[in-house]
Order: C-alpha cells, then sequence, then structure tokens
C-alpha cells in the first residue's frame, strides 16, 4: 500500500517494499516467478555472446581486408600488417571484458540450472544448499566470475591466438617472399628502428601471445565440460 507524502506525492508503503519477502514465503508463487527469472538470464546470455560473436566477427573482417590490400601490390609496406596487429589486440580487448560479462550471466544461468532443475528432475538435494542465499548476494551485488588474465587467455586460445597467428605469417611472408627486390631486414625496417629490432619484437609478442593462451595456473572458473569424459547416456 502506498501512504502520501506531505508535498502531496506518494511513496511505496512497507508491503510494497516487502513484496519479494512475501513471494520468498510462498512455494507456489516463488515457483511461478522463478522461470521468468530464468528466462531473463538466458536473454542476458545470449545477448552477450552476440556481442562477442559481433566482434569476433568483424576482427576477421578487419584482417582479411587487410590481407588483400596489403598482398594487392609488392610496393605497399610489411608494417601495414603490425597495425593490423594492434587492431586485433584492441578488438581483443573489447572482447576480453564482453566474455566476463558474458560469463557472469552463463555462470547464474548453470547455477540455476543445477540447484534447481537438476534437482526438480532427480530429488537427490541440490548442489548448493544455501543456492537462494548466494545467488540472491550476485543479484544484489554482481561480480565477475573470471579474471582478466583466464578471459584473456580463453579468448586468446580459442580464437585471437589463431588470428594473431596468420598476421604473423602474413608478415613473415611479406618481408621476405614478397620483397624479393630488398633484403628482409630493410622490408621489415620502421622509420627509425631497424628491421632485425622490429623482427625481435613481433618475436618477442608472439611469445608473449604462446604465454597467454597456455596459461598454466589453475582455472577459477568451473570445469563442467571441458577436460571431462564424455557422458554415456545417449549410449544404447
Amino acid at each position: 500500500m502506498s501512504t502520501d507524502d506531505e508535498n502531496g506525492g506518494s511513496r511505496i508503503g512497507r508491503g510494497d517494499e516487502e513484496i519479494g519477502a512475501e513471494i520468498a514465503d510462498d512455494a507456489e508463487a516463488l515457483l511461478s516467478a522463478l522461470p521468468h527469472y530464468y528466462r531473463g538470464e538466458v536473454a542476458q546470455a545470449n545477448a552477450a555472446q552476440d556481442r562477442i560473436d559481433r566482434t569476433t566477427n568483424w576482427a576477421i573482417t578487419v584482417l582479411a581486408a587487410l590481407l588483400s590490400i596489403v598482398f594487392s601490390a609488392p610496393n605497399l609496406p610489411a608494417y601495414l600488417l603490425l597495425i593490423g596487429g594492434l587492431v586485433l589486440a584492441m578488438f581483443l580487448s573489447y572482447e576480453v571484458r564482453r566474455y566476463r560479462f558474458f560469463d557472469l550471466y552463463r555462470a547464474r544461468v548453470r547455477f540455476f540450472q543445477e540447484n534447481v532443475f537438476a534437482n526438480a528432475l532427480d530429488p537427490v538435494g541440490a548442489e548448493h544448499p544455501r543456492w537462494r542465499e548466494e545467488l540472491s548476494a550476485d543479484l544484489r551485488y554482481p561480480t565477475f566470475k573470471v579474471s582478466t588474465l583466464e578471459a584473456l587467455s580463453r579468448r586468446v586460445r580459442r580464437i585471437y591466438g589463431l588470428l594473431f597467428g596468420v598476421v604473423g605469417i602474413a608478415w613473415a611472408a611479406k618481408v621476405t617472399l614478397f620483397t624479393p627486390e630488398s633484403r628482409w631486414t630493410e622490408a621489415a625496417e620502421l622509420p627509425g628502428i631497424p628491421g632485425v629490432a622490429v623482427a625481435a619484437a613481433v618475436a618477442a609478442f608472439f611469445v608473449c601471445v604462446l604465454a597467454v593462451a597456455s596459461w598454466p595456473h589453475g582455472r577459477r572458473a568451473k570445469g563442467e565440460v571441458h577436460g571431462t569424459e564424455p557422458g554415456s547416456w545417449k549410449k544404447p
């Protein structure tokens, strides 16, 4: 019930503020509300996944266009490919943050599935006895479930490691096979920077990419799919 304040407006009464608590105490009302919440979380996860896919598509499109331009004429400099690598790194930075948001929504969906739907199908007990309190706390104070380094490692391992590899191979081919009229050190040099130093910097960059892709630390995200044996429920 709402009450009027001294300025003639209305304010929410205590009963309206606690309407969620009333639902929590009513099993039938709660079961009616939870599917709507679940669909909302799935929609947010799908939207976040779509944003990631669009970023990846833009990165691939830009790389393909750059390769077409650089190899269309022999006099185009090889450093254009290095600029393309910087553009890919920019897309990667966007995608890392978007992946962390996707994982946040995905984790909530998975948390709901394993504690509600799984127990509804086979009532042997929830994976997390205090799942309602944990989910409520995360809705009040959302937190990322993976670190920036872990998200970076995953995107490099799955997508951007290959894209950077294409850039590296194309750059090496450009400064060697496609510039026969000059030495590779001359083709690789930048204004004021000798070609050997540029090649060393490129090699160091790819060492860093390999190190990030093979990140040795334990994963903080739940490894429910990767690294496990296939299930047997489809076997006759």
